[in-house]
């Protein structure tokens, strides 16, 4: 059970302090896990914790994971009634060339000339990695793979994906197409929380289309740790990649890495990662829905402060024994201007494991600070000139 003490510093950020007990810092240290893969993002489902992370920005090729996004626009227009399960299109030359059985890649050996249902296009790009199934899907959606990659850049940018661009359906190599982990675990979380009956498809183990039989390329589906997605890519120049996720005893986990040097490597770091966060975490609940964790300074209102107080419940994952190694701090940009509305949103609230940010959580106001009078509005004025205000790190 978590003690909570709370210290104030300065004006514009209360620091929380959470001893599980009086073992230092240092002797409450568990293993630390150590991985070969050279980007890395590890998140807990339900709380958005950051278990473990290693150059999380940095971006890469994706390879054939940005056929995971591919399958959002699809999922997305199945939805929309934009296309149907049924619908057919046809595999023109270039699919078939670029991305079928002359081309020497991941296919699904659709027949030239022919007509593949979506349902099976679908099976084709996510059980096969079939490059020639999501060029065909990006011809039959927008005519061609360039005008569908400017709808998945589109779609990104609504989602969130900052630091990610797309240049065909694919993630076959071309200038200028990149993902970052952190992008690719929002992707993740996004498409399992929206589309969970087609998101099941992740996990069927195999696919046969043109009487050719292939197994599933995801190695975490037989691993024996609930892995229910999502793909994996190779690109010279990124090595192997993986995105993953596995439900445990009702824990889920996003696992996104790359760089590392071989399919088995892929397959053993990503269990040995995803075993770990399963085994060294536990779930603790810091505050209750509406409690008041610190409080924010008001510039020329009728209260001087207003509390900031947690809207809902702040749970998160720590490491077992954490102990002093997790702290806490309120973020705003001080001083707030008066008016101020209860519930408006006023701070953020970081919660940080040996000093690196593993959830934040948004903090508002616990009540009202109305513009005050002339005379309110002057003493806070003076009050500025003579101090200042410290802004929040």
């Amino acid at each position: 059970m978590f003690r909570i003490a709370i210290i104030t510093a300065l004006a514009a950020a209360t620091v929380l302090v959470f001893p599980a007990s009086s073992t230092t810092a240092q002797e409450a240290l568990p293993p630390a896990v150590e991985t070969t893969a050279v980007e890395v993002l590890l998140v807990d489902g339900e709380t958005g914790t950051i278990l473990y992370q290693k150059n999380p920005a940095e971006p890469f090729p994706p390879a054939s994971l940005a056929k995971i996004m591919t399958m959002e626009i699809v999922f997305a227009a199945l939805r929309a009634g934009e296309i149907s399960l049924e619908t057919t299109f046809p595999v023109s030359e270039h699919a078939w060339r670029t991305g079928g059985a002359p081309s020497g890649t991941s296919t699904m050996f659709a027949a030239l000339n022919s007509q593949v249902p979506v349902a099976d296009l679908i099976r084709g790009t996510i059980v096969q990695a079939a490059n020639d199934a999501a060029i065909i899907l990006a011809e039959g959606m927008e005519g061609s793979e360039a005008a569908f990659a400017a709808r998945m850049n589109e779609r990104a940018a609504e989602l969130g994906l900052t630091n990610s661009r797309f240049v065909n359906p694919t993630g076959l190599p071309a200038e200028g197409q990149q993902v970052t982990v952190t992008d690719l675990v929002k992707l993740a979380r996004h498409l399992r929380a929206s589309y969970p009956e087609l998101y099941t498809i992740y996990a069927e183990p195999s696919f046969e289309w043109n009487k050719i039989f292939q197994r599933n390329r995801n190695p975490l589906l037989s691993a024996g740790i609930g892995a229910d997605g999502l793909g994996t890519g190779y690109t010279d120049a990124s090595g192997y990649a993986l995105l993953g996720v596995t439900e445990q005893d009702g824990r889920v986990t996003f696992l996104a890495m790359s760089g590392l040097e071989s399919e088995r490597e892929r397959a053993a770091e990503a269990t040995k990662l995803l075993r770990w966060a399963h085994d060294s975490f536990e779930q603790v609940q810091l505050f209750d829905a509406g409690a008041m964790i610190g409080s924010a300074s008001v510039f020329g209102g009728t209260a001087g402060w207003v509390p900031a107080v947690a809207e809902t419940p702040v749970t998160v994952l720590l490491p077992v024994e954490a102990g002093e190694r997790v702290r806490a701090r309120i973020r705003y940009e001080g001083p707030l201007i008066a008016p101020v509305a209860k519930g408006d949103p006023v701070a953020a609230l970081d919660v940080l494991v040996d000093g690196e940010p593993v959830l934040s959580q948004q903090l508002v106001a616990g009540n009202d600070s109305s513009a005050g009078s002339f005379t309110d509005r002057a003493l806070g004025a003076a009050k500025e000139l003579a101090f200042g205000w410290v802004r929040a790190f």
